[in-house]
């Protein structure tokens, strides 16, 4: 896991842009804090830092296929989990390996493959490939867009990097942003390739990018399908259950300490068994999986329960980790350190954006830094939900029935943080627009029910959406504090399994996540298998809302801040007693102060 950069360019030699390649590789310490370096040629220069995690010896970048006068140099972030079948096929058609990483099975691949190579690879991954002999930049993201991979033009070419603030070392890149990136911001609608940056775009998941003397190319090798499925109940548990297990198996090859993030809920919890029991098997049955839960002083007294937190997570945490057999760890914050500026700061920074969830996002990246202690690796239930058919939105029937994006009406989020009207910017016009394209891209199968169909709809909208900004948020703050974060629910051959499995078969139980709950039976405790959906836990404290309001005000007291945001509609929350402060209003709030630390930082170019 680590940060990539760089530039190819036909209009300029980059052997004299040494200083420029060195700044845009600087900006990415954090995300590789081990290592890094630097490789120049006539129309290309990469970068690279580098969190060892696989290889610490070998699995130096960037990489180049040979060390004199290489063909071609790979600068690569990820995991790729199949490397070791990839390296015996590649030996097979007489590849020599110098290292045992996974890195070099992806030079070699793509030496074998080309383009292709994406096919090939099974993980998360985020990678560039300077080919000399054909003079052409490759960029390849993975099918689910677990690791980022952004890109803007030169002169002459293109710049990439895991963040934009990368991109922004670039002389030719300068941080603007115009109506329609405070449009892609604040629609809460996650598209993915535009960005609320004026002309830094994402390359898609499943998608690569192709810059060669003819010009930009873009195209898909990766999408959800709709499959028949002809498997019946038993065998589709079964089924689930073997990807659900080869998945998790796969990602706990590390040479570093690994552990998993365990919050009590049936996700995090099924996967933590099954490491488990994987890593008894492989190191006897003494060994024990570190595992790790986050928790506020105040919350077992202060917890107020709302459509998206049903209950306390601890004593769930604890009692898994007890069942399976953990080494578990709870991190117990206080909500007042929440509001440390500088933590606050960090949290935007990383980001490279001003939308985040507030006391949530500072949360984890306080436990990320505490893991980041003890371990370099931890593996995460996220996307379980849009596989299985977890959130709300599933099971809601005005969500079910709206023509709009389902957490619009289900988080409470679709009015954070709301823009001032003078700009006009016609949210509503948007969405509305942005909603149709995306249905549009929806697979569906002949014969499909009216209730199959809207629950694909639900499902394609999660998977390729909201789950796209949760990922961002855990790759981001995860490696701000130089910790690697698996995703084995991201297992494209799980996701392509489940999209294709019918609704009545994910909720034959009556409830949500029904295949998930019958492949956990026996791994986890009752009390967690059937316990109510809970999202990521937020402070209840009235001294952090207290410190909020005082920190929003501050943040008004900004003119560009006021420029930006409706103060009509902010200021109420402000006089909110602290202990009423409804959580889309207290949204606002965070918003609002997340604005002001974004626009200190970046001092973006407005453009409106």
């Amino acid at each position: 896991m680590c940060g990539i950069t760089g530039w190819a360019s036909f209009h300029h030699d980059a052997r004299t842009q040494a200083p420029v390649i060195e700044a845009m590789t600087a900006t990415l310490t954090p995300r590789g804090p081990d290592a890094g370096g630097i490789w120049l040629g006539e129309r290309a220069a990469i970068g690279h830092r580098r969190l060892a995690v696989i290889d610490l010896e070998g699995g130096v970048q960037p990489m180049p296929d040979r060390p004199e006068q290489p063909d071609i140099v790979l600068t690569y972030s990820g995991e790729v989990y199949n490397h070791h079948e990839l390296r015996a096929e590649l030996r097979g058609r007489g590849h020599v390996f110098r290292t045992r990483s996974d890195t070099e099975v992806v030079l070699r691949a793509y030496a074998e493959w080309g383009e292709a190579v994406a096919e090939h690879l099974e993980g998360m991954f985020a990678f560039a490939v300077w080919d000399e002999r054909a003079q052409r930049l490759v960029l390849v993201r993975d099918r689910l867009g677990v690791k980022p991979l952004f890109w803007a033009a030169v002169d002459g070419g293109v710049a990439f990097a895991s963040e934009p603030k990368a991109l922004f070392a670039h002389p030719e890149i300068r941080p603007r942003v115009d109506a329609d990136g405070l449009r892609e911001a604040y629609s809460l609608l996650f598209n993915t390739g535009p960005t609320v940056w004026s002309g830094v775009r994402e390359v898609e998941p499943g998608g690569l990018l192709v810059l060669d003397r003819d010009g930009i190319r873009e195209r898909r090798y990766w999408q959800l399908e709709a499959r028949d499925h002809a498997d019946d109940q038993e065998t589709t548990v079964e089924r689930v259950r073997a990807l659900v297990g080869a998945a998790a198996r796969s990602r706990l090859e590390a040479d570093v300490p690994l552990c998993s993030l365990l919050s009590g809920g049936i996700d995090s919890t099924v996967l933590t068994a099954l490491l488990a029991d994987e890593l008894r098997l492989r190191e006897g049955m003494e060994a024990r999986i570190r595992s790790y839960a986050v928790d506020y002083s105040d919350q077992a007294e202060q917890f107020t329960g709302d459509v998206l937190r049903t209950g306390h997570d601890t004593p769930y945490a604890t009692e898994a980790g007890a069942f399976i057999g953990t080494d578990h760890s709870t991190v117990v914050l206080d909500p007042r350190a929440l509001l440390d500026p500088e933590h606050r700061k960090a949290v935007v920074v990383a980001r490279d954006s001003p939308i985040g969830v507030g006391d949530m996002d500072t949360s984890l990246y306080l436990l990320f830094g505490e893991i980041r202690q003890h371990s370099t690796v931890a593996l995460s239930g996220e996307a379980a939900d849009e596989v299985f058919g977890g959130y709300p939105w599933f099971h809601n029937p005005k969500a079910l029935a709206a023509q709009t994006f389902p957490w619009l009406l289900v988080t409470g989020d679709e009015a954070a943080m709301p823009l001032n009207p003078e700009l006009d910017l016609r949210i509503s016009e948007f969405r509305d627009d942005i909603y149709r394209t995306a249905l549009a891209a929806v697979p569906h199968l002949d014969g499909e029910t009216a209730a199959g169909h809207r629950q694909r709809e639900m499902q394609h909208l999660s998977l390729t959406r909201w789950l796209r900004q949760l990922l961002h948020r855990k790759d981001r703050l995860s490696m701000a504090q130089g910790l690697e974060v698996r995703v084995p629910y991201c297992d494209h051959r799980l996701v392509e399994y489940a999209f294709s499995t019918p609704w009545a078969l994910k909720s034959f139980d009556g409830r949500e996540k029904s295949l998930l709950r019958a492949v956990g039976t026996g791994l986890a405790p009752d009390s967690v298998l059937y316990r109510p959906k809970n999202h990521y836990p937020a402070t209840h404290h009235p001294d952090y809302n207290r410190g909020l309001q005082d920190m929003a005000r501050d943040a008004l007291a900004i003119e560009q801040v006021r420029a930006l945001a409706d103060e009509t509609r902010i200021k109420p929350c402000l006089d909110t007693p602290p202990d009423r402060l409804e959580w889309g209003h207290r949204l606002r709030l965070e918003r609002v102060v997340d604005l002001a630390l974004w626009l200190d930082h970046h001092r973006p170019e407005l453009a409106l």
